[in-house]
């Protein structure tokens, strides 16, 4: 019997996902530009060329894409119907909507930041104050989806990896990120440093910055160091 061709569609797209969530960096040229932190590439919230880590973003079984612990990642959702581009406070609130959306009270949003395309957020957990997942915001409509990278790929509470790893403490840490971090940015981006990570479930996100304001970010797996910018 034949196979149906979206059945060979599918196990194409699983295949790219699994090749590329084990590689290292790679260009964005080449790549589609998704509006994501850290330099996705031309259009993306850094609005700069760059390297990002690899990773594919959308719908992935049992993740972020279809729906994490309590539906949290199904899809976008908490546009604020402005009809002009949103402010930070607009951005903040479209997250606390999407939130509301679901089930699970016990997420908050933690931070928002502003950058040049999207806003970026993270939610927090109310009772282990533990960074859940993060969020970006687009600051045309204020639609909010989930952000690209280890927060789909890494996370291992709200993302692909879910369950994998959850009773499994990671075995780098923050300092160690901290130490890999610096010695990404001091072979890729010298003269910049990064600020305090951020500890989420399983891996971390450091903010990049240089002598004047936050540029980017990169994060770090909490099991093996790599480095995703």
């Amino acid at each position: 019997m034949k196979k149906p061709m979206w059945g060979w569609v599918t196990a194409g797209v699983l295949a790219i996902i699994l090749v590329l969530g084990t590689t290292g960096l790679v260009t964005a040229q080449g790549f589609p530009r998704f509006p994501g932190r850290g330099g996705y590439g031309p259009g993306g919230m850094m609005g700069g060329n760059g390297q990002y880590g690899s990773g594919y973003p959308g719908a992935m079984p049992g993740g972020m894409g279809q729906g994490g612990p309590s539906g949290m990642m199904n899809g976008s959702g908490g546009t604020v119907p402005t009809g002009h581009p949103v402010t930070i406070d607009e951005a903040q609130q479209a997250v606390q909507t999407y939130l509301d959306r679901y089930s699970n009270t016990n997420l908050a949003v933690d931070e928002v930041m502003g950058f040049q395309n999207n806003f970026y957020a993270i939610v927090k957990e109310k009772d282990s104050g533990t960074k859940a997942f993060e969020v970006l915001i687009d600051r045309n409509n204020g639609t909010v989806f989930p952000e690209y990278g280890p927060n789909m790929m890494w996370n291992t509470k709200y993302g692909m990896m879910r369950g994998q790893y959850a009773a499994q403490p990671m075995t780098v840490t923050g300092d160690q990120a901290t130490q890999d971090a610096a010695q990404w940015l001091a072979q890729n981006q010298a003269g910049a440093t990064t600020e305090t990570p951020d500890t989420f479930y399983g891996y971390y996100t450091l903010h990049i910055q240089n002598s004047v304001k936050v540029t980017g970010m990169l994060s770090v797996n909490g099991y093996t160091g790599q480095v995703w910018y």
